[in-house]
């Protein structure tokens, strides 16, 4: 099996690739500087001609100050230029440069002409050079980004998030014969794949590919769509003849009925086949384009749950934020795979890709992986009133580069945005109805923040998502029970995503003194709080179908430039793993007891080792059966049950003074599983300013 990922990931990733286009990177021989300039700097002389900084795209100008010092970033413009003499031999072919993302709007000039614009951090886009070129002579390109904000591009702001500025994606020069498959569509591949009628007997399922012709004449041409399994067996095939009219973009359609289908089941069986599809004119392979299909049926029932492929599907969920510390936005895969790497330790079956497309990479892993996933705009956090025809814009885009990902089932609109209600509930109809004339066959949700389904801007969406922040940013964690059972009680037919929960984490703040509530707005964010979040809401959310799917947050710690909290500048500290990926905190060894299938045993409170209490209690996560502790070598008898059936919980342990080593073992299936953390109590103490310094002094914070 995993040979074969890696052969449909070689297709993925030359997703819009074949023998007769070429694809090559553009990332290599860049120069960069901070703006702004005056209007006509472009034109030369001074300023804007010393002073350049070779860079290598992926590339921002805010790798570091977006993320240490709250609201002290620069959002502006910069430029980036680069020299560069292309081979002779492209000279009568289409030419474009294909940006997977630019932060945020981004003017292209190819020497000196306007190439193309785009507004939007977050979606690809293609812009045709060919004209403007001299080929075998020197070019020069200058591409100029703003990541100023803007009333009329989303997201308007930065305080949900920071929008890097940069070149942050990787940039491809794309070649192409004056006929074949459009490649300026939206950036999308120009293949769009639809199924229906998808069961274990058979599957429907049509392949549109959208063509087009730049020459002043007609051209006779030939169109083979063929769908391979995984082992590259030919299933299907359809060959069409027609003509295509000159200076124009035609769509040619091809249906198939495969029998029998092995169908993609999520991470238990993420089975792709693989649709080719050749271009030819005049009997000679001009253009082919090679793209995922994944057999699947999603479906979402109201107070029941998940099913996929009919069957019921656990909905174990975390959000992610793209940044990384020290390189914000601008990544490469390796740290693409990481992420997914820890996203499938800690056993998670679907993600939400929050509030933004991502990579289109990453969406490819997750197809070969089998995470279902949500993709969403950054429509988020305030409304201008500005924004509807940016909104559309990056919600087609979103669809149409994404539409053929198998592991996608629902496009999310908006992100807590309220204000004029009226306007931002007939601007989410508007792309709710955009989604639905794109792509009929996927869900639609909304995100709310006040819990309450009745809210002026909810109901315009397939389903309905909350954000639900129980003892961090409202009541107690407790009373997420009774607001889902109001809404189980008054609203079942209301098919519900709790689209976030969770609470922030420092590190390096510790206590075992908690209450069932915190305030957020204190300096002191204990990590031991967020554990108690988690242990006591998942087992809840659990027993609760009417929440079809939820989704933690996050599952990294990621920048909020404009603000400060928990003692840390420009920080969400909400994830299960430290901004530097360095240290996953206890709530993820929670979760990953709870729904891996790998082995547990895990002591908790190792970073709070500086204990208040003489007696306290321990507490162990186990999947793999109920562990024996002992404490400086005495066995500490055997433990109650806690939230679920992972938590066990020592009560009533009696620390030494000085030093204490705690043992959990577990004796499973021949072998023996064992964590090991160590203690220290010099007297009880109050959480205070005394106790405080002492910690500071001994290093724990």
């Amino acid at each position: 099996m995993k040979i074969r990922i890696i052969n449909i990931l070689v297709f993925l990733l030359l997703a819009a690739t074949g023998a007769a286009r070429d694809v090559a990177s553009f990332c290599d021989g860049w120069e960069f500087k901070k703006g702004p300039f005056p209007a006509d700097a472009m034109k030369g002389a001074g300023k804007w001609n010393s002073n350049w900084e070779a860079v290598t795209i992926p590339h921002t100008w805010n790798a570091t100050d977006m993320q240490k010092k709250a609201s002290s970033f620069y959002a502006g413009e910069a430029y980036y230029r680069k020299r560069f003499t292309p081979d002779p031999d492209l000279k009568g072919k289409r030419v474009f440069l294909r940006f997977e993302g630019v932060g945020s709007c981004a003017e292209v000039y190819i020497n000196g002409y306007l190439a193309g614009t785009h507004k939007g951090a977050y979606s690809a886009f293609v812009c045709e050079i060919g004209p403007q070129l001299k080929f075998g002579e020197e070019n020069e390109l200058i591409v100029k980004a703003d990541n100023s904000e803007r009333p009329d591009v989303i997201p308007v702001n930065h305080i949900l998030f920071g929008v890097y500025g940069g070149i942050y994606r990787p940039v491809w020069l794309v070649a192409t014969d004056p006929c074949a498959i459009v490649v300026n569509d939206c950036a999308s591949p120009g293949v769009f794949i639809t199924q229906k009628n998808v069961t274990s007997k058979s599957a429907d399922v049509a392949v549109k590919v959208k063509v087009g012709n730049s020459l002043k004449s007609p051209a006779s041409m030939r169109l083979e769509n063929a769908v391979y399994d995984m082992d590259g067996r030919l299933v299907k095939t359809d060959r069409q003849d027609f003509t295509l009219t000159p200076q124009s973009n035609q769509s040619i359609i091809s249906s198939f009925r495969i029998s029998r289908p092995h169908l993609w089941q999520g991470r238990e069986d993420p089975y792709l086949y693989k649709v080719v599809s050749t271009l030819y004119r005049d009997g000679k392979k001009v253009d082919e384009v090679v793209q995922p299909l994944g057999l699947r049926r999603y479906e979402i029932v109201a107070g029941d749950g998940f099913y996929l492929n009919g069957k019921k599907y656990p909905m174990y969920g975390v959000t992610r934020h793209q940044d990384w510390w020290g390189l914000g936005s601008a990544l490469t895969n390796k740290e693409h795979d990481f992420d997914l790497d820890q996203i499938m330790e800690i056993g998670a079956t679907t993600v939400r890709f929050a509030h933004y497309q991502q990579s289109d990479y990453l969406y490819s892993r997750c197809d070969s992986l089998g995470l279902v996933i949500w993709a969403e705009i950054p429509f988020v956090n305030r409304v201008t009133g500005q924004e509807w025809d940016n909104a559309h814009q990056q919600m087609r885009e979103l669809i149409r580069q994404s539409f053929n990902h198998p592991s996608i089932y629902i496009w999310g609109i908006h992100n807590e945005v309220y204000h004029p209600h009226g306007y931002t509930a007939a601007l989410t109809q508007s792309i709710h109805d955009l989604c639905k004339t794109e792509d009929p066959d996927r869900y639609t949700v909304t995100v709310n923040g006040f819990g309450s389904v009745d809210h002026p801007v909810n109901g315009n969406a397939d389903i309905q998502g909350m954000n639900r922040y129980f003892g961090w940013y409202e009541r107690k964690l407790q009373d997420i029970v009774p607001w889902i059972e109001k809404i189980e009680r008054e609203y079942p037919w209301c098919p519900l995503i709790l689209s976030e929960y969770g609470a922030d984490a420092n590190i390096a703040h510790q206590t075992e003194l908690l209450g069932d509530a915190l305030d957020w707005t204190s300096p002191f964010y204990p990590e031991t709080f967020q554990t108690k979040t988690h242990e006591t809401h998942w087992p809840i959310i659990a027993s609760h179908p009417q929440i079809v799917a939820s989704y933690l947050w996050n599952m990294f710690d990621f920048a909020v430039p404009t603000s400060r909290r928990g003692s840390v500048e420009a920080r969400n500290m909400k994830g299960m793993i430290t901004f530097d990926r360095k240290t996953r905190k206890d709530s993820f060894y929670w979760y990953k007891a709870n729904w891996s299938k790998d082995p547990v045993v895990y002591l908790t409170q190792r970073r709070n080792n500086l204990r208040e209490r003489r007696e306290t209690s321990v507490t162990v996560y186990s999947n793999m059966g109920v562990p024996s502790v002992t404490i400086n070598g005495r066995d500490l008898g055997t433990p109650r049950r806690g939230n679920t059936d992972v938590h066990y919980i020592f009560d009533g342990v009696k620390l030494d003074d000085g030093e204490n080593i705690l043992m959990a073992k577990v004796n499973a299936d021949g072998k023996q599983y064992t964590d090991t953390i160590t203690w220290q109590y010099n007297g009880d103490c109050n959480r205070g300013s005394d106790f405080d310094q002492h910690r500071t002094e001994h290093g724990s914070w």
